[in-house]
């Protein structure tokens, strides 16, 4: 879908490449600049999933004649990606303006925690600490437990990479019409915050107390996890009245007066107790066949490989195991783009001497 759309991503940490490889995914030809004389040491592989589908350039952005073979990719590219601190660009004399003053119509994403300019843009974090700020921490747990959201996808991905991709695409749709190109300041604090907004939609309903004891996310007994008898989890999220009541009926409790309604908090803990016993009298993969198929809104927590082999997996190809690398397919899809077979992850500098001499071909 973006043939012929070129991104120049600067070697960086997770989320950079993360949207880089999601845009390489989508067709566009993307160029890493990786360090000269670096060991991949971030990914501790030589060809990491991050980098598939991209073509790889080895400068030393310091060394005044690799700037300049920046600077011409620059002059040929439609967006550019970096992930360091702010100012770094600024002080390699690669900043937004002088790389705008060169192609008028480059779309420059800037990737990281705090934003461009804040109270601690200048200041370390990682995913957690970015998310814990913003307030998306705040109701991810159960309630009497301390928060801790999946790491890296909530922020990193979620509220990083994906706004960033977001950014970009709007900025090369207006630089198309315009002629003018635009600086994106993606921040992982601003993305994981406006996600909530699903969220406070439900607060303005009074459905999300501040209080987590009290807020749907904060623990109820058919919206948790629950041990089977092999160590396995079973996940629980009936929410609606009709899913709950296919859930009851199915564990053969719709008869008993204290499943027969969705209580309220103050019966939580002895509920959900109750439904601790039930599913550790079973292995996980006997719950997931008596619920699979059904609406009673409960799953098997699987972890990738057996993702992989699931059912479900084998009807969506979602996850492959290529070249011995476990990798997920790309998303969304498209009904012009059904096949999708990976381009390989490029060696660090593999691609360096090729695209030198396009650059001399102009």
């Amino acid at each position: 879908m973006l043939d012929g759309i070129r991104i120049i991503e600067i070697e960086g940490l997770g989320p950079g490449p993360f949207a880089a490889m999601l845009l390489a995914d989508l067709g566009a030809d993307v160029i890493v600049v990786h360090r000269k004389g670096g060991t991949g040491r971030v990914t501790a592989t030589e060809a990491p999933v991050l980098d598939r589908g991209k073509r790889s350039i080895e400068l030393d952005l310091k060394d005044p004649e690799d700037k300049a073979t920046l600077l011409a990719l620059v002059r040929g590219a439609d967006a550019l990606i970096e992930g360091f601190r702010p100012g770094v660009m600024e002080r390699l004399g690669l900043g937004p303006d002088i790389c705008l003053a060169e192609n008028p119509r480059l779309v420059f994403g800037r990737m990281t925690g705090w934003g461009q300019d804040s109270a601690l843009s200048h200041a370390a974090g990682h995913d957690f600490n970015y998310l814990s700020m913003s307030g998306a921490a705040w109701y991810s747990g159960l309630d009497g437990d301390a928060p801790f959201p999946p790491p890296t996808l909530v922020g990193d991905i979620g509220g990083g990479s994906l706004y960033l991709v977001v950014g970009l695409l709007s900025g090369l749709l207006n630089a198309r019409a315009t002629g003018q190109g635009t600086v994106v300041d993606a921040a992982i604090y601003d993305g994981s915050a406006h996600m909530m907004n699903l969220l406070m939609t439900l607060r303005q309903r009074g459905g999300l107390p501040r209080d987590r004891a009290g807020s749907a996310l904060g623990g109820p007994y058919w919206s948790r996890c629950y041990r089977t008898s092999d160590g396995g989890y079973m996940s629980v999220q009936c929410l609606e009245p009709q899913f709950y009541a296919t859930f009851v009926d199915l564990l053969g409790l719709a008869d008993d007066p204290d499943f027969r309604t969705q209580q309220g908090p103050d019966r939580w803990p002895e509920l959900a107790a109750r439904l601790d016993a039930i599913f550790a009298s079973k292995t996980r993969d006997d719950w997931a066949s008596l619920f699979l198929g059904t609406d009673a809104c409960v799953a098997p927590v699987l972890d990738p490989v057996e993702s992989m082999q699931h059912p479900m997996n084998h009807s969506r190809a979602t996850w492959r195991e290529i070249d011995g690398a476990l990798q997920a397919a790309p998303a969304p899809r498209f009904s012009t783009r059904l096949d999708w077979t990976p381009r390989p992850s490029p060696k660090r500098g593999a691609d360096t001497d090729a695209i030198l001499a396009e650059l001399k071909r102009g």
